[in-house]
């Protein structure tokens, strides 16, 4: 599968920290019409440019460039970068060859905004800042500043065979009870139960343990875990009991961002992502559903993971203020661009919450569902929860899932590696 939105979003975003690499479903096949170099529209006097990683589906590249080629105050740059987009922002923005606007995934990172490498983008968002997701703007803020505009927003959700639960008479799950019940009745019926990765979903799932749980990342004042409460402890318990249940299906055909096992009946429920809907409308009709990740005991919320590609202007670009300027353009007043961002080429969630109607894949069913889903029980990663701090944390999930650790203790060394993480990060 060609490299795509998700894959540099979830790995340099932080959807989940041990989701390993994302690929698309079927729709979203790459142009192979099309060259990887630069174009530019007839604009002001001012020259700008503008980097986007490769997309895998198909029409983006055109479609960013004839965006870029509609404005008429400077002549924009668009360069397509195939490849390595996630090492090769890092890596350009240490030379003076930059770009002026740059998307990356979630945001810059916490390393670029304490270096100085990228702008404050509060003033140019301005009032307008309260057009977007609350969730995914908190995401791109660091310490009260905007630091990039969101472009679109991809998610992660639960699928679940709708004539499958109503022949065992058993309801939706919103409850990690009702996950594992639901489960027992898709293998009941002859499918495999609920499918959630072929390491047993201890990847892609490992912060949902924490969301679902009704627990935080970090605290509030960001120096040290805000996961280390019974409540997680219970989660991850109750987790370990689902793995060695028989009902979560441990191996598929294809990853649990393919919607392969789903669509052949490998398993009755699925942990996937939006880009599949239109994969799975095609393949189902009208018989599947989607939902947030089930909440885990009393204290519990459903919970589902984002994230948003995000326009950024370099500090050392040769036209800052006209970057602002074109990012605000774009991103903020284009609404029809952005509603054909989202819309036409694949299944997305336009970043402006008041845009979601104009979206056609998301005007009813499940991808209306989704949309809600983002809007009210949406998590994205802690900018501050860092690559060394999430692979600890990942490490010890697998541990007591899979090897049976106690869960207080082994979380308690996550616990001291993120206070010694934080205070680093904090300077």
């Amino acid at each position: 599968m060609s490299f795509s939105r998700r894959n540099f979003l979830f790995l340099s975003g932080g959807i989940a920290a041990a989701a390993g690499v994302t690929a698309c479903g079927s729709d979203a096949g790459m142009d192979s019409s099309s060259d990887s170099g630069a174009s530019g529209g007839a604009g002001g006097n001012v020259a700008l440019s503008q980097w986007y990683h490769e997309y895998g589906e198909e029409g983006v590249e055109a479609a960013v460039k004839s965006y870029a080629a509609d404005y008429k105050d400077a002549t924009v740059t668009v360069k397509w970068n195939p490849g390595n987009y996630d090492t090769l922002i890092p890596t350009t923005l240490l030379t003076n060859d930059v770009p002026d606007v740059f998307e990356y995934g979630n945001g810059p990172t916490l390393d670029m905004i304490q270096q100085g490498q990228v702008v404050d983008l509060t003033d140019t968002l301005g009032d307008a800042v309260s057009k977007f997701n609350p969730s995914v703007m908190k995401r791109l803020t660091f310490q009260d500043k905007v630091w990039s505009i969101p472009q679109t927003v991809d998610m992660q959700l639960l699928y679940y065979r709708k004539s499958m639960l109503d022949k065992a008479a058993v309801e939706p799950p919103k409850t990690m009870t009702g996950l594992v019940e639901a489960a027992k009745a898709a293998k009941a019926a002859g499918m495999g139960g609920f499918f959630a990765g072929n390491d047993g979903g201890v990847g892609v799932l490992a912060n949902m343990l924490i969301w679902s749980s009704g627990l935080e990342q970090l605290n509030a004042e960001r120096t040290q875990a805000g996961f280390l409460e019974p409540e997680f402890y219970a989660a991850i318990s109750a987790y370990r009991d689902f793995f060695n249940s028989g009902a979560l299906v441990q191996s598929a055909s294809a990853e649990w961002y393919d919607a392969a096992a789903f669509i052949n009946g490998e398993a009755g429920l699925q942990w996937g992502g939006l880009w599949s809907l239109t994969q799975v409308r095609e393949a189902l009709g009208d018989d599947f559903g989607v939902l947030p990740f089930p909440k885990i005991g009393d204290s519990g919320r459903e919970a589902v993971p984002f994230g948003a590609f995000s326009s950024c202007v370099t500090a050392k670009g040769k036209n800052v203020d006209a970057a602002k300027q074109f990012v605000k353009w774009l991103w903020v007043d284009q609404t029809d661009k952005q509603v054909d961002f989202s819309n036409s080429y694949g299944t997305h969630i336009p970043a402006q919450p008041d845009l979601v109607p104009r979206a056609s894949k998301l005007s009813e069913g499940a991808g209306k569902d989704a949309a809600t889903f983002v809007r009210n029980s949406g998590f994205a990663s802690d900018i501050m929860w860092t690559g060394p701090l999430g692979d600890a944390f990942n490490a010890a999930v697998i541990n007591v899932v899979k090897r049976n650790a106690d869960p207080q203790k082994e979380f308690a060394a996550v616990g001291t590696k993120a206070k010694a993480e934080l205070k680093r990060v904090s300077g």
